[in-house]
């Protein structure tokens, strides 16, 4: 992952949940000193070996537990750590009680189709996060991940799905009735895996945030692969949503201003990406903003002038304007890439 911008490792982790709200790509993956979102998951601490020597008797539903499958850089061996892991964990805990699971490591590939062989096992499971690593342990760009539709086809009760990382990452069209919150941390998110979003029905889905990132890490997505979700169709409970890190983010700013979706949210992020004065001046001149309860626009390219004007365009409005980069024409970038 690189991060453009002065990074101190030593500040506090930032306590909110990305799954409630937009926050800094820094404050989702990058490392810091105590850091919430290592131990913590879909609000239950996650059940690292140090916790459960305080919780010799560990309630199932009260922690987040981890599995580990082989890391990226070691040679793929077709899914038989993870099926051991989840063995391993069902021996040990009552799997009927699970309610979230976190997936560590940096190749999780294998795992939607060992998690979905096991459905009947975890009827309960609500939460899960697929790669689950820090920044000090490696690039997000070398998360391997692979189709992950098995994951919502196989767990009809799945409330939250967060997923780091994009190498090899897929997903169809599906309908999913309970899915509240899906999440995409990458630097850079496949075409295909946006359109199969916007075709799906996710009558439920409340908050959808992807970072589309950069073409040379795989964002390959284009403003007509967000068609589906722009007109909303598919995603009549959304509320939040976060077009964010893109390298058009002008062009995303621009489709906004003209979105159906957006009479209906309360949260829009635009934030982590190279915004300019351009996508800003689409967004003052679309359609009308002011229903809006928070704008999150951090990690921008605006000039003072428009900044300005931003904030008294929305008087009434929570706008983030944190974290602006230095005004240059030839060199924009977005906040996560490798």
């Amino acid at each position: 992952m690189t991060l453009h911008e002065d990074d101190d490792l030593e500040t506090p982790a930032d306590l909110r949940d990305p799954g409630e709200m937009f926050l800094s790509g820094n404050a989702v993956y990058h490392w810091s000193a105590s850091d919430a979102h290592y131990e913590r998951f879909a609000g239950l601490p996650i059940a690292y070996p140090w916790v459960l020597v305080e919780h010799p008797s560990p309630d199932p539903a009260a922690f987040a537990w981890p599995l580990y499958d082989v890391d990226a850089l070691e040679e793929d061996d077709g899914g038989a750590t993870i099926a051991r892991e989840l063995e391993e964990l069902l021996g040990q805990v009552d799997g009927s009680r699970i309610e979230a699971i976190v997936v560590a490591g940096t190749n999780t590939c294998n795992v939607p189709a060992a998690l979905a062989a096991n459905a009947h096992r975890l009827p309960r499971l609500r939460s899960l996060f697929l790669g689950l690593v820090e920044q000090e342990a490696c690039e997000i760009s070398w998360i391997r991940q692979g189709d992950i539709t098995p994951l919502l086809e196989a767990f009809p009760r799945l409330e939250r799905l967060d997923v780091r990382g994009s190498d090899g990452l897929t997903l169809r069209p599906v309908r999913h009735e309970a899915l509240k919150v899906l999440r995409f941390e990458c630097g850079g998110l496949p075409g295909g895996v946006v359109r199969a979003v916007g075709g799906s029905e996710l009558p439920a889905l409340e908050h959808l945030e992807l970072w589309l990132g950069v073409e040379n890490y795989g964002g390959d997505t284009t403003v007509g692969d967000l068609g589906g979700i722009l007109s909303g169709a598919g995603l009549p409970a959304l509320r939040r949503l976060g077009l964010r890190n893109s390298e058009i983010q002008d062009e995303v700013a621009a489709a906004i201003a003209a979105a159906p979706v957006v009479a209906r949210l309360e949260v829009l992020s635009l934030g982590m990406g190279t915004l300019s004065d351009t996508g800003a001046e689409a967004l003052l001149s679309g359609q009308p903003l002011t229903h809006l309860r928070h704008l999150d626009l951090h990690h921008h390219f605006l000039s003072k002038g428009m900044a300005e004007r931003v904030r008294h365009a929305l008087p009434d409005i929570e706008v983030d304007l944190s974290e602006p980069q230095p005004q240059q024409e030839e060199w924009r970038y977005v906040a996560v890439s490798e």
